[in-house]
């Protein structure tokens, strides 16, 4: 059981855990006709917990349940690595990383994040209220317009050779670099 721990605990190289999470696509989609993608998730949990004349949610989301136990299981193994292998209290990112941060006035010290920003003190200002829920929107609505996640569509559209995923993973990496380089540095 040790090794086993050991394994989990440190992070796995690219060339191990790419072609592995590659690898899972084409098992989906041959074993049950099933694209990779966690987005659509939240549509089933709300088609089945608030079941109105809403046409978007008029629809069998029981035939997705297969979606929702994936989504479960990702959680509740995140859940299980946690309790059994613990994490560090600090994430290992770039020494540059924390110094920029630093250097717009967010302090990280320990934590899974910075909590100037991730905390229920961070929620309240008015930096963190449109960090948090003005962007959490526009992931919500990015998601939805682009069709899916940057996990959805990296992984299982590329995957498939689908020219608009292709598309919407470039539109997501040029909206974090330009998130990162032009608006971050406003905000902070």
């Amino acid at each position: 059981m040790e090794p086993l721990i050991e394994t989990i605990s440190r992070p796995w190289p690219w060339y191990v855990a790419g072609p592995l999470i590659g690898l899972v696509v084409p098992l989906m989609l041959v074993v049950g006709n099933r694209a990779l993608g966690v987005s659509s998730s939240f549509r089933h949990v709300c088609a089945a917990c608030f079941p109105a004349k809403i046409p978007f949610l008029r629809y069998n989301w029981k035939a997705e349940i297969w979606n929702l136990l994936f989504v479960l299981g990702i959680v509740l193994g995140g859940f299980l690595v946690v309790q059994v292998v613990g994490h560090t209290s600090m994430v290992d990112i770039s020494k540059q990383t924390i110094a920029d941060l630093q250097r717009m006035g967010v302090s990280y010290n320990s934590g899974l994040l910075p909590a100037d920003i991730f905390s229920i003190g961070g929620l309240m200002s008015a930096r963190g209220l449109l960090f948090i829920v003005v962007g959490g929107f526009f992931v919500g609505f990015g998601t939805r317009y682009a069709g899916g996640c940057t996990s959805g569509h990296a992984i299982s559209g590329l995957s498939n050779l689908q020219w608009p995923s292709l598309i919407a993973v470039i539109g997501f990496f040029a909206g974090g670099l330009f998130v990162t380089h032009v608006v971050f540095p406003l905000i902070f």
